[in-house]
Protein backbone atom coordinates (compact mmCIF):
# COMPACT_ATOMS: atom_id res chain seq x y z
CA UNK A 1 0.00 0.00 0.00
CA UNK A 2 0.65 3.44 -0.78
CA UNK A 3 2.06 5.55 2.37
CA UNK A 4 -0.09 8.57 4.25
CA UNK A 5 1.43 11.90 5.59
CA UNK A 6 0.70 13.01 9.06
CA UNK A 7 0.98 16.50 9.07
CA UNK A 8 2.02 17.92 11.87
CA UNK A 9 0.85 20.92 13.06
CA UNK A 10 -0.77 21.79 16.60
CA UNK A 11 -0.28 18.48 17.80
CA UNK A 12 3.29 17.53 18.01
CA UNK A 13 2.50 14.48 20.17
CA UNK A 14 1.85 10.30 19.35
CA UNK A 15 -0.69 9.83 22.34
CA UNK A 16 -4.10 10.55 22.08
CA UNK A 17 -3.56 12.09 18.44
CA UNK A 18 -7.45 10.76 16.49
CA UNK A 19 -5.38 12.06 13.18
CA UNK A 20 -2.45 9.97 13.78
CA UNK A 21 -4.69 6.72 14.36
CA UNK A 22 -6.15 7.40 10.75
CA UNK A 23 -3.25 8.01 9.25
CA UNK A 24 -1.61 4.68 10.66
CA UNK A 25 -4.75 3.20 9.19
CA UNK A 26 -5.03 4.79 5.60
CA UNK A 27 -1.20 3.91 5.10
CA UNK A 28 -1.52 0.33 6.81
CA UNK A 29 1.38 1.47 9.00
CA UNK A 30 3.55 3.27 6.72
CA UNK A 31 3.97 7.01 7.48
CA UNK A 32 5.56 9.89 6.65
CA UNK A 33 5.74 12.64 9.13
CA UNK A 34 5.84 16.21 7.71
CA UNK A 35 6.17 19.54 10.05
CA UNK A 36 6.03 22.93 7.34
CA UNK A 37 8.15 25.83 8.29
CA UNK A 38 5.90 28.11 7.15
CA UNK A 39 7.27 31.47 6.32
CA UNK A 40 4.00 33.65 7.14
CA UNK A 41 4.69 32.05 10.33
CA UNK A 42 8.08 31.59 11.07
CA UNK A 43 9.86 34.35 9.51
CA UNK A 44 13.84 34.24 8.96
CA UNK A 45 14.46 37.76 9.31
CA UNK A 46 12.74 37.46 12.87
CA UNK A 47 15.22 37.35 16.19
CA UNK A 48 15.50 34.22 17.93
CA UNK A 49 13.35 34.13 21.70
CA UNK A 50 11.82 31.96 23.92
CA UNK A 51 8.80 31.52 21.77
CA UNK A 52 10.79 29.63 18.69
CA UNK A 53 13.20 28.00 20.46
CA UNK A 54 10.49 25.90 22.45
CA UNK A 55 8.93 25.41 18.89
CA UNK A 56 12.41 24.01 17.81
CA UNK A 57 13.20 22.13 21.19
CA UNK A 58 9.36 20.52 21.08
CA UNK A 59 9.79 19.55 17.31
CA UNK A 60 13.39 17.99 18.12
CA UNK A 61 11.50 15.69 20.65
CA UNK A 62 8.66 14.91 18.45
CA UNK A 63 11.42 13.76 15.72
CA UNK A 64 13.47 11.70 18.44
CA UNK A 65 10.40 9.80 19.49
CA UNK A 66 9.73 8.80 15.57
CA UNK A 67 13.61 7.96 15.39
CA UNK A 68 14.94 10.84 14.00
CA UNK A 69 12.34 10.57 10.96
CA UNK A 70 10.56 13.75 11.33
CA UNK A 71 10.51 15.43 7.90
CA UNK A 72 10.70 18.98 8.15
CA UNK A 73 10.50 21.44 4.73
CA UNK A 74 10.28 25.01 4.70
CA UNK A 75 7.57 26.98 2.47
CA UNK A 76 4.30 27.84 1.83
CA UNK A 77 2.42 24.77 3.08
CA UNK A 78 0.33 24.75 -0.38
CA UNK A 79 3.34 23.67 -2.28
CA UNK A 80 5.36 21.75 -0.26
CA UNK A 81 2.56 19.35 1.20
CA UNK A 82 1.18 18.29 -2.52
CA UNK A 83 4.53 18.09 -3.43
CA UNK A 84 5.56 15.65 -0.88
CA UNK A 85 2.43 13.43 -1.63
CA UNK A 86 3.45 13.26 -5.12
CA UNK A 87 6.91 12.25 -4.35
CA UNK A 88 5.93 9.46 -1.97
CA UNK A 89 2.90 8.51 -3.85
CA UNK A 90 0.74 9.08 -0.83
CA UNK A 91 -3.10 7.71 -0.14
CA UNK A 92 -3.81 10.50 1.76
CA UNK A 93 -2.49 13.56 3.87
CA UNK A 94 -3.71 13.70 7.58
CA UNK A 95 -3.93 16.88 10.52
CA UNK A 96 -6.06 17.80 13.20
CA UNK A 97 -8.39 20.52 12.55
CA UNK A 98 -7.40 24.28 12.48
CA UNK A 99 -9.91 26.84 13.39
CA UNK A 100 -7.99 29.79 13.16
CA UNK A 101 -8.74 32.19 10.38
CA UNK A 102 -5.37 31.14 8.70
CA UNK A 103 -5.20 27.85 9.11
CA UNK A 104 -8.77 27.50 7.01
CA UNK A 105 -7.45 29.52 4.77
CA UNK A 106 -3.93 27.61 4.23
CA UNK A 107 -6.19 24.07 4.62
CA UNK A 108 -8.31 24.57 1.50
CA UNK A 109 -5.40 25.65 -0.44
CA UNK A 110 -4.02 22.73 0.29
CA UNK A 111 -6.59 20.46 -0.05
CA UNK A 112 -7.37 22.38 -3.80
CA UNK A 113 -3.63 21.33 -4.73
CA UNK A 114 -3.65 17.88 -3.60
CA UNK A 115 -3.71 14.65 -5.57
CA UNK A 116 -5.05 13.09 -2.39
CA UNK A 117 -7.66 13.24 0.21
CA UNK A 118 -6.42 16.04 2.80
CA UNK A 119 -8.80 14.31 5.97
CA UNK A 120 -8.99 16.19 9.38
CA UNK A 121 -9.27 14.10 12.27
CA UNK A 122 -10.02 15.43 15.60
CA UNK A 123 -8.65 19.43 16.88
CA UNK A 124 -6.63 21.18 19.52
CA UNK A 125 -9.57 21.10 21.87
CA UNK A 126 -11.60 18.32 23.83
CA UNK A 127 -15.10 19.65 22.02
CA UNK A 128 -14.65 21.12 18.52
CA UNK A 129 -15.58 24.63 17.85
CA UNK A 130 -19.03 24.49 16.76
CA UNK A 131 -20.36 21.75 18.90
CA UNK A 132 -21.91 23.56 21.61
CA UNK A 133 -24.51 25.36 20.54
CA UNK A 134 -27.64 27.49 21.75
CA UNK A 135 -30.79 26.12 20.96
CA UNK A 136 -31.28 28.60 18.30
CA UNK A 137 -28.00 27.08 16.57
CA UNK A 138 -25.76 29.81 17.28
CA UNK A 139 -22.36 30.17 19.26
CA UNK A 140 -22.75 31.36 23.17
CA UNK A 141 -21.57 34.96 23.53
CA UNK A 142 -21.64 34.57 27.91
CA UNK A 143 -19.57 31.96 29.31
CA UNK A 144 -21.20 30.11 32.59
CA UNK A 145 -24.19 28.86 30.13
CA UNK A 146 -21.64 27.91 27.42
CA UNK A 147 -19.70 25.98 30.66
CA UNK A 148 -23.05 24.27 30.91
CA UNK A 149 -23.44 23.03 27.37
CA UNK A 150 -19.64 21.64 27.25
CA UNK A 151 -20.20 19.51 30.20
CA UNK A 152 -23.30 18.20 28.72
CA UNK A 153 -21.71 18.03 25.64
CA UNK A 154 -18.76 16.15 27.15
CA UNK A 155 -15.92 14.34 24.84
CA UNK A 156 -14.61 11.17 23.90
CA UNK A 157 -11.73 9.58 25.78
CA UNK A 158 -8.14 9.77 25.03
CA UNK A 159 -6.85 7.33 22.73
CA UNK A 160 -3.20 5.16 22.36
CA UNK A 161 -1.18 5.52 20.02
CA UNK A 162 -0.78 3.24 16.81
CA UNK A 163 -0.27 0.15 17.67
CA UNK A 164 2.08 -0.48 14.54
CA UNK A 165 4.06 2.65 12.48
CA UNK A 166 7.03 2.57 10.38
CA UNK A 167 8.06 5.83 10.13
CA UNK A 168 9.77 6.95 6.31
CA UNK A 169 12.16 8.93 6.45
CA UNK A 170 12.67 11.36 3.36
CA UNK A 171 15.23 14.81 2.92
CA UNK A 172 14.82 17.16 5.18
CA UNK A 173 15.55 20.43 6.18
CA UNK A 174 17.23 21.15 9.28
CA UNK A 175 15.61 23.03 12.03
CA UNK A 176 16.53 26.66 12.48
CA UNK A 177 19.39 26.69 15.25
CA UNK A 178 17.76 27.92 19.01
CA UNK A 179 19.01 27.64 22.47
CA UNK A 180 18.44 24.82 24.34
CA UNK A 181 14.97 24.37 26.24
CA UNK A 182 14.57 22.18 29.03
CA UNK A 183 11.04 20.10 29.81
CA UNK A 184 9.91 20.43 25.77
CA UNK A 185 8.08 17.81 24.25
CA UNK A 186 5.36 14.71 24.56
CA UNK A 187 7.13 12.85 27.61
CA UNK A 188 8.29 16.11 29.61
CA UNK A 189 4.60 17.72 29.20
CA UNK A 190 2.91 14.23 30.67
CA UNK A 191 5.56 14.09 33.25
CA UNK A 192 4.50 17.82 34.57
CA UNK A 193 1.03 17.21 34.59
CA UNK A 194 1.23 14.23 36.73
CA UNK A 195 3.40 15.93 38.68
CA UNK A 196 1.02 19.35 38.69
CA UNK A 197 -1.88 17.40 39.79
CA UNK A 198 -0.33 16.28 43.09
CA UNK A 199 -1.01 19.91 43.90
CA UNK A 200 -4.16 20.78 41.97
CA UNK A 201 -6.47 20.80 45.19
CA UNK A 202 -4.64 24.20 45.72
CA UNK A 203 -5.44 25.50 42.10
CA UNK A 204 -8.53 27.92 43.35
CA UNK A 205 -6.95 29.51 46.26
CA UNK A 206 -3.38 30.00 45.05
CA UNK A 207 -3.79 30.57 40.77
CA UNK A 208 -4.24 34.82 41.16
CA UNK A 209 -0.63 34.61 42.95
CA UNK A 210 2.32 35.12 40.69
CA UNK A 211 4.52 35.04 43.73
CA UNK A 212 3.37 32.05 44.78
CA UNK A 213 4.32 30.99 41.13
CA UNK A 214 2.06 27.56 41.71
CA UNK A 215 -0.17 27.28 38.40
CA UNK A 216 0.35 24.44 36.32
CA UNK A 217 1.84 26.23 33.30
CA UNK A 218 0.69 23.83 30.98
CA UNK A 219 -0.48 26.51 28.68
CA UNK A 220 3.01 25.87 26.73
CA UNK A 221 2.50 22.00 26.03
CA UNK A 222 -1.29 23.01 25.14
CA UNK A 223 -0.25 25.49 22.54
CA UNK A 224 1.96 22.81 20.58
CA UNK A 225 0.27 20.07 21.14
CA UNK A 226 2.29 17.86 23.08
CA UNK A 227 -0.39 16.99 25.48
CA UNK A 228 -4.81 16.72 24.38
CA UNK A 229 -6.63 18.81 26.90
CA UNK A 230 -8.83 15.51 26.86
CA UNK A 231 -6.19 14.00 28.82
CA UNK A 232 -5.94 16.45 31.30
CA UNK A 233 -9.51 16.49 31.66
CA UNK A 234 -9.62 12.46 31.72
CA UNK A 235 -7.09 12.95 35.00
CA UNK A 236 -9.05 15.61 36.13
CA UNK A 237 -12.56 13.52 36.22
CA UNK A 238 -10.57 11.65 38.62
CA UNK A 239 -10.07 14.55 41.18
CA UNK A 240 -12.25 15.80 44.25
CA UNK A 241 -11.46 19.24 44.71
CA UNK A 242 -12.84 23.14 44.21
CA UNK A 243 -8.76 23.13 42.34
CA UNK A 244 -9.72 20.70 40.06
CA UNK A 245 -12.93 21.88 38.89
CA UNK A 246 -11.63 25.65 38.64
CA UNK A 247 -9.14 24.19 36.76
CA UNK A 248 -11.52 22.37 34.54
CA UNK A 249 -13.17 25.52 33.91
CA UNK A 250 -10.05 27.17 32.84
CA UNK A 251 -10.13 24.79 30.39
CA UNK A 252 -13.49 25.33 29.38
CA UNK A 253 -12.64 28.83 28.84
CA UNK A 254 -9.78 27.81 25.89
CA UNK A 255 -12.55 25.94 24.21
CA UNK A 256 -14.88 28.92 24.16
CA UNK A 257 -12.41 31.33 22.81
CA UNK A 258 -11.50 28.82 20.17
CA UNK A 259 -15.48 28.40 19.70
CA UNK A 260 -15.78 32.29 19.23
CA UNK A 261 -13.17 33.03 16.55
CA UNK A 262 -13.83 30.09 14.63
CA UNK A 263 -18.15 31.31 14.38
CA UNK A 264 -16.52 35.26 14.40
CA UNK A 265 -12.85 35.12 12.47
CA UNK A 266 -12.53 38.63 12.35
CA UNK A 267 -12.51 38.85 16.16
CA UNK A 268 -8.40 38.40 16.36
CA UNK A 269 -8.20 41.82 16.30
CA UNK A 270 -11.69 43.38 15.99
CA UNK A 271 -13.78 43.71 18.66
CA UNK A 272 -16.89 41.66 18.70
CA UNK A 273 -19.39 44.52 19.91
CA UNK A 274 -18.83 46.61 17.17
CA UNK A 275 -19.89 49.83 18.39
CA UNK A 276 -16.21 49.96 20.25
CA UNK A 277 -14.66 50.33 16.98
CA UNK A 278 -15.63 54.20 17.43
CA UNK A 279 -13.69 54.95 21.05
CA UNK A 280 -11.16 56.85 21.20
CA UNK A 281 -7.48 55.21 21.59
CA UNK A 282 -4.19 57.56 21.57
CA UNK A 283 -1.48 55.76 18.75
CA UNK A 284 1.11 53.52 20.16
CA UNK A 285 3.93 56.18 21.17
CA UNK A 286 7.17 56.27 24.26
CA UNK A 287 4.47 55.58 26.79
CA UNK A 288 3.85 52.04 24.43
CA UNK A 289 7.24 51.48 24.31
CA UNK A 290 7.98 52.28 28.16
CA UNK A 291 5.25 49.38 28.64
CA UNK A 292 6.92 46.95 26.40
CA UNK A 293 10.11 47.04 27.91
CA UNK A 294 8.71 47.09 31.63
CA UNK A 295 9.52 50.91 32.69
CA UNK A 296 6.54 52.42 33.25
CA UNK A 297 6.51 53.09 36.78
CA UNK A 298 4.43 50.44 38.25
CA UNK A 299 5.96 47.61 39.77
CA UNK A 300 3.96 44.91 39.00
CA UNK A 301 3.32 46.34 35.16
CA UNK A 302 6.87 46.26 34.84
CA UNK A 303 7.83 43.02 36.81
CA UNK A 304 4.83 41.65 33.86
CA UNK A 305 6.44 42.72 30.89
CA UNK A 306 10.10 41.77 32.14
CA UNK A 307 8.86 38.27 33.09
CA UNK A 308 7.28 38.35 29.50
CA UNK A 309 10.58 39.95 27.99
CA UNK A 310 13.20 37.19 29.57
CA UNK A 311 10.87 33.80 29.95
CA UNK A 312 7.96 34.18 27.12
CA UNK A 313 5.26 33.19 29.96
CA UNK A 314 3.54 35.55 32.01
CA UNK A 315 1.65 35.05 35.03
CA UNK A 316 -1.86 34.96 33.76
CA UNK A 317 -3.41 37.58 36.99
CA UNK A 318 -0.85 40.06 35.98
CA UNK A 319 -1.50 39.68 32.28
CA UNK A 320 -4.96 40.93 32.72
CA UNK A 321 -3.33 43.38 34.83
CA UNK A 322 -0.80 44.76 31.99
CA UNK A 323 -3.44 44.77 29.78
CA UNK A 324 -6.13 46.80 31.54
CA UNK A 325 -2.90 49.52 31.76
CA UNK A 326 -2.17 49.24 28.57
CA UNK A 327 -6.09 50.24 26.95
CA UNK A 328 -7.55 51.70 30.29
CA UNK A 329 -4.26 53.87 31.69
CA UNK A 330 -2.46 54.60 28.58
CA UNK A 331 -5.51 54.41 26.11
CA UNK A 332 -4.29 52.38 23.71
CA UNK A 333 -5.78 49.40 21.07
CA UNK A 334 -5.70 46.45 23.04
CA UNK A 335 -4.62 44.92 19.10
CA UNK A 336 -1.40 46.35 20.26
CA UNK A 337 -0.88 44.63 23.14
CA UNK A 338 -2.32 41.46 21.86
CA UNK A 339 -0.07 41.58 18.87
CA UNK A 340 3.44 42.30 21.28
CA UNK A 341 1.72 39.09 23.50
CA UNK A 342 1.71 36.83 19.84
CA UNK A 343 5.04 37.55 19.75
CA UNK A 344 6.66 37.19 22.88
CA UNK A 345 4.39 34.60 24.61
CA UNK A 346 5.57 30.96 24.41
CA UNK A 347 1.95 29.55 24.83
CA UNK A 348 0.89 32.42 22.34
CA UNK A 349 -2.35 30.86 21.29
CA UNK A 350 -4.44 33.32 18.59
CA UNK A 351 -7.90 32.59 20.06
CA UNK A 352 -7.39 32.76 24.15
CA UNK A 353 -4.78 35.85 23.30
CA UNK A 354 -7.40 38.02 21.46
CA UNK A 355 -10.31 37.03 23.09
CA UNK A 356 -8.75 37.45 26.77
CA UNK A 357 -7.43 40.98 25.47
CA UNK A 358 -10.90 42.00 24.49
CA UNK A 359 -12.22 40.58 27.89
CA UNK A 360 -10.10 43.56 29.59
CA UNK A 361 -11.22 46.33 27.40
CA UNK A 362 -14.94 45.16 27.50
CA UNK A 363 -15.56 45.03 24.28
CA UNK A 364 -15.51 40.83 23.68
CA UNK A 365 -18.24 38.27 24.57
CA UNK A 366 -18.73 37.92 28.35
CA UNK A 367 -16.31 41.34 28.73
CA UNK A 368 -15.39 42.44 31.97
CA UNK A 369 -17.67 45.61 32.21
CA UNK A 370 -15.95 49.22 30.48
CA UNK A 371 -15.82 50.65 34.19
CA UNK A 372 -13.75 47.65 35.83
CA UNK A 373 -9.94 49.58 35.76
CA UNK A 374 -7.91 47.72 37.36
CA UNK A 375 -5.37 49.63 39.87
CA UNK A 376 -2.13 48.46 39.18
CA UNK A 377 -1.21 49.00 43.00
CA UNK A 378 -3.80 47.64 44.70
CA UNK A 379 -3.66 44.68 42.27
CA UNK A 380 0.02 44.68 43.23
CA UNK A 381 -0.12 44.89 46.87
CA UNK A 382 -3.55 42.26 46.81
CA UNK A 383 -1.68 39.21 45.03
CA UNK A 384 1.89 40.04 45.45
CA UNK A 385 1.69 40.91 48.85
CA UNK A 386 5.25 40.38 49.98
CA UNK A 387 6.57 41.88 46.62
CA UNK A 388 8.29 38.27 46.09
CA UNK A 389 7.54 38.74 42.44
CA UNK A 390 7.83 42.63 41.17
CA UNK A 391 11.46 42.21 43.24
CA UNK A 392 12.50 38.59 41.42
CA UNK A 393 11.79 40.38 38.20
CA UNK A 394 13.11 44.51 39.00
CA UNK A 395 16.48 44.22 40.71
CA UNK A 396 16.06 48.00 41.25
CA UNK A 397 13.35 47.50 43.70
CA UNK A 398 15.63 44.80 45.81
CA UNK A 399 16.57 46.83 48.59
CA UNK A 400 12.46 47.73 49.17
CA UNK A 401 11.07 45.19 52.01
CA UNK A 402 7.71 43.89 51.86
CA UNK A 403 4.69 45.92 50.81
CA UNK A 404 7.17 48.57 49.68
CA UNK A 405 8.20 46.99 46.46
CA UNK A 406 4.78 48.16 45.10
CA UNK A 407 5.25 51.60 45.86
CA UNK A 408 9.07 52.83 45.34
CA UNK A 409 7.72 56.77 44.70
CA UNK A 410 7.65 56.74 48.48
CA UNK A 411 10.83 54.86 49.20
CA UNK A 412 14.39 55.62 47.45
CA UNK A 413 14.80 53.07 44.67
CA UNK A 414 17.40 54.14 42.79
CA UNK A 415 17.06 52.92 38.92
CA UNK A 416 13.79 52.45 38.66
CA UNK A 417 11.67 54.92 36.46
CA UNK A 418 9.22 57.52 37.64
CA UNK A 419 5.67 56.65 36.79
CA UNK A 420 4.49 57.74 33.70
CA UNK A 421 0.99 58.56 33.92
CA UNK A 422 -0.85 59.03 37.40
CA UNK A 423 -3.72 56.00 37.61
CA UNK A 424 -6.21 58.14 39.18
CA UNK A 425 -5.87 60.93 36.26
CA UNK A 426 -5.91 57.94 33.43
CA UNK A 427 -8.87 56.07 35.42
CA UNK A 428 -11.05 59.30 34.80
CA UNK A 429 -10.22 59.83 31.04
CA UNK A 430 -10.86 55.91 30.35
CA UNK A 431 -14.62 56.75 32.13
CA UNK A 432 -14.85 59.49 30.04
CA UNK A 433 -13.93 57.72 26.48
CA UNK A 434 -16.43 55.14 26.96
CA UNK A 435 -18.75 57.14 28.44
CA UNK A 436 -18.79 58.70 25.01
CA UNK A 437 -19.99 55.18 23.56
CA UNK A 438 -22.94 55.23 25.56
Amino acid sequence: MAPAVMWFRRDLRLADNPALLDAAAAGDGQLIGLFVLDPLLWDEDEEADARRDRLVASLRSLSDSMGGKLVVRRGDPAEVVPALAKEIGAVSVHVAADYGPYGQRRDRAVEEALDCPLIATGSPYAVAPGRVLTQQGSSYQVFTPYFRAWLEHGWRQPVDPPARVEWIGRWSDALPSASPVDGAGEGAARQHWQDYLDGVAAYDDERDRPDLDSTSRMSIPLKYGEIHPRTMLADLARQRSAGAEAYRRELAWREFCGDLLARHPEAAWKPLRPEFEKLAYDEPGDSFDAWCNGLTGYPIVDAGMRQLAQSGFMHNRVRMVVASFLVKDLHVHWKHGAKWFMRKLQDGDLASNSLNWQWVAGCGADASPYFRIFNPTTQGLKFDPAGDYVRRWIPALANLPGRAAHEPWKHSAEGYPARIVDHAEARQEALRRYDALR
